[in-house]
């Protein structure tokens, strides 16, 4: 068992006793096809998976004394790891089980493939059913499936069953006084079923519905995989905002975005020499030039400060927002009477706006400078400030700036360009250049 020797063991154990499969999947009789299907549904999918990501862990294949055994049926549950190694994004796949947590309020659900992503920006899971169905419905000349959907596909029953999944399978969070509080997990459901001509399949109303709402049917046979690995790269490749999109929104979300987006609550103000960042944490206040704000209902209506530590003050590593704080009451008064932090000798004194906070909190996330600053006040939502990664987001005025912004940094296809390095309030509306790399 020492090292070197072990692995010549191991090899001679191979090649002695050659391949040996030992389970229902490989034994020589007779097989239910759909099962056959089902099997090679998921390991047609991790084959996918492992031709462009980093395999981590799986417990599928294993080897001992007694030879290479697969570990594969429908009375266990099996999962493979992987990482994205373009960004050391980790998705799991999961086969005849949920991931930890995941269940049903009413009738227990078991989907075939659960296909779990772990994004960057993103904290939670976005987990999507891939359930194999071998069944197709021929859409014979006459019947009602022909007149509906033209050409062959997959049973309505079993897209029926992928809206259940969705719906019922929920995640359960115990709160306070032992109430419980359920929240979808799925966003989304698709049937893999055999069908071989993806050319034709692509006008049908299943194939199109899960641009819609994110179900729908998706052919899958060794010769047609495809539509299925396009899809797999698509999901990869999304920002958690169109990952979120992808699933069916209750109505009225629309606006109910528009009015979290519609209100400037957060000031991101700079600082003038390094010390004062000690100074505003130790007293809990932060202190700005009432002339940069242009109308005093700016003033009235934020809600939390923000401090940007520039590059020239603090250096790269240091430099970009790293505290923030709930406003709890602010004043206007001349310079020299703020007491805590007394003005320069020889400083020309004006109205300030004095902003005590109810404590200092460090940002989780810092929002880093990324190329560009602050020169003395900048002026964002909540909802921008709380899911910005770079300065450059919080001068976003819609969701859909955001989702774009996100989707073409994601994809390393966004290259940003300001008139100058820092933009102050004054200059927050200068144009800003976006453009996608080769086109």
């Amino acid at each position: 068992m020492a090292p070197g020797y072990r692995d010549v063991y191991r090899y001679y154990l191979m090649l002695m006793k050659g391949l040996a499969i030992q389970d229902d999947l490989f034994r020589l009789s007779m097989k239910d096809l759909a099962q056959l299907y089902e099997y090679w549904c998921f390991l047609k999918i991790h084959e996918l998976l492992s031709r462009k990501h980093e395999l981590i862990r799986q417990d599928v294949v294993k080897l001992n004394r007694g030879g290479l055994f697969v570990t594969l049926d429908r009375t266990r549950a099996s999962r493979i790891e992987y990482r994205n190694p373009k960004n050391g994004e980790i998705f799991t796949l999961y086969y005849n089980s949920l991931p930890s947590g995941d269940g049903s309020e009413t009738v227990s659900q078991r989907p075939d493939n659960v296909l779990t992503l772990k994004k960057q920006d993103a904290s939670i899971e976005y987990k999507y059913v891939f359930d194999a169905k071998y069944r197709i419905n021929p859409a014979y000349e006459g019947t009602p499936y022909r007149q509906s959907y033209k050409t062959p596909g997959p049973q309505e029953d079993d897209i029926n069953t992928m809206h259940r999944y969705r719906d019922a399978i929920v995640y359960a969070t115990s709160r306070d006084q032992g109430q419980r509080e359920v929240e979808h997990t799925m966003f989304g459901a698709y049937v893999l079923f055999p069908y071989s001509n993806e050319e034709e399949y692509r006008e049908h109303r299943f194939y199109r519905s899960i641009a819609l709402v994110n179900v729908g049917a998706l052919p899958f046979l060794p010769s047609a995989t495809s539509l299925v690995e396009q899809f797999l790269d698509e999901l990869i490749l999304d920002s958690p905002e169109k990952a979120y999109e992808r699933s069916t929104r209750p109505r009225g979300t629309q606006s109910y975005y528009e009015d979290k987006l519609s209100g400037k609550t957060v000031l991101v103000g700079t600082l003038s020499r390094p010390e004062q960042l000690n100074d505003l944490l130790a007293y809990g206040f932060y202190h700005v030039p009432l002339r940069h704000f242009v109308r005093h209902g700016d003033l009235a209506n934020l809600a939390y400060v923000a401090i940007y530590q520039s590059n020239t003050l603090f250096g790269r590593e240091q430099a970009g927002i790293h505290y923030y704080g709930r406003i709890k009451s602010w004043s206007v008064m001349p310079r020299d009477q703020i007491q805590e932090i007394p003005l320069r000798r020889g400083a020309p004194t004006e109205l300030y706006a004095k902003l005590v906070v109810e404590e200092w909190l460090p940002k989780r996330m810092p929002i880093v400078p990324g190329g560009h600053g602050v020169k003395s006040v900048l002026l964002t939502s909540e909802y921008m400030f709380k899911r910005a990664r770079e300065v450059a987001e919080l001068r976003l005025e819609t969701e859909d700036q955001l989702r774009d912004w996100r989707e073409k940094r994601r994809r390393g296809k966004v290259s940003v360009r300001w008139d100058r390095y820092e933009v102050d309030r004054a200059t927050q509306l200068e144009r800003l250049d976006v453009e996608e790399e080769g086109e």
